[in-house]
């Protein structure tokens, strides 16, 4: 049994059964807004996961549904569930606390980067340099408060019942000196350390490979251990994020997902090319390099 119990898992389960009813019932969202005395668009946030529902609401529209009582109050403690705060809660504003609550109770994740290390593998000082550069307006604490939630968020490959991890990672993402040479070479290592658990796969994609399946953008695959929590895609773009969840598209980043796995370097090929770039000299002799073009 999982013991990572999220409310943003328990939030989305229960709109997905709180619409199967309505539906199975034949009941439209006016209708249910109408009786519970609020807007329509208030029960459709409920249903697709972005507003927690109270206990005595949930009781209430289970009612009109006509659902059996035993079913009823397994719903309702679900909702109770789903209203307690995740551990992240404190630092909501300074992460994406929809993605880091469904990670918290993923079974696992397949996921594709192609410009940085993944927040679950990075070091402490690659992931202050990382977020100094792209949040330069943030303040002293506020990195810190980011750092600080990145590396709490790492306790999921380590703990009791830790997730599996399977990431593909672009050859540019080992190649880019994020920190200098000192903080990227111990990025390194903390890769090819962290990729010594049993529950953790890396895998490089090599510049070689050219034109490739997952050119489009970095994606995390996750699945969840309940038959009632349907896995998701989270797709990354320059707003920050989509959630996807029909089934074409799971198929499809799934696809993806296996011919880019195909694609790239075994995970002993590709940890002894990471290793070679620790030990290597090259980040300055690469950025002289490319001065001299």
């Amino acid at each position: 049994m999982n013991r990572r119990r999220s409310p943003t898992v328990r939030r989305r389960r229960l709109g997905v059964e709180l619409r199967r009813y309505r539906e199975a019932a034949g009941v439209t969202i006016d209708v249910v807004a109408e009786r519970l005395g609020c807007s329509p668009s208030k029960i459709s946030r409920i249903e697709t996961g972005h507003t927690t529902a109270s206990p005595p609401d949930v009781s209430a529209m289970l009612a009109i549904y006509g659902v059996d009582p035993d079913i009823s109050g397994e719903l309702v403690e679900i909702s109770r569930d789903a209203r307690k705060k995740g551990w992240w809660h404190p630092f909501s504003t300074v992460l994406n606390s929809t993605y880091v609550g469904f990670e918290a109770e993923a079974r696992s994740i397949q996921a594709y980067e192609q410009q940085v290390i993944p927040g679950l593998l990075q070091s402490e000082q690659y992931a202050m340099a990382l977020i100094r550069s792209a949040r330069w307006d943030d303040t002293d604490q506020e990195i810190a408060q980011r750092v600080r939630v990145r590396m709490e968020r790492q306790s999921l490959l380590i703990q009791d019942d830790p997730i599996d991890l399977w990431v593909v990672l672009d050859e540019a993402v080992v190649s880019r000196p994020v920190g200098g040479d000192a903080v990227m070479r111990d990025q390194l290592r903390h890769l090819v350390e962290t990729a010594g658990l049993p529950n953790v796969t890396l895998q490089i994609l090599p510049f070689a490979v050219g034109a490739h399946a997952a050119m489009d953008g970095a994606f995390a695959i996750l699945d969840f251990p309940s038959d009632g929590d349907p896995a998701l895609v989270f797709a990354e773009n320059a707003a920050g994020g989509l959630f996807l969840e029909k089934d074409d598209e799971l198929r499809k980043f799934r696809e993806v997902f296996g011919t880019i796995r195909a694609a790239a370097l075994d995970p002993e090929a590709s940890i002894g090319m990471i290793e070679k770039l620790a030990e290597e000299p090259l980040w300055k002799s690469r950025r002289r390099a490319s001065e001299s073009i």
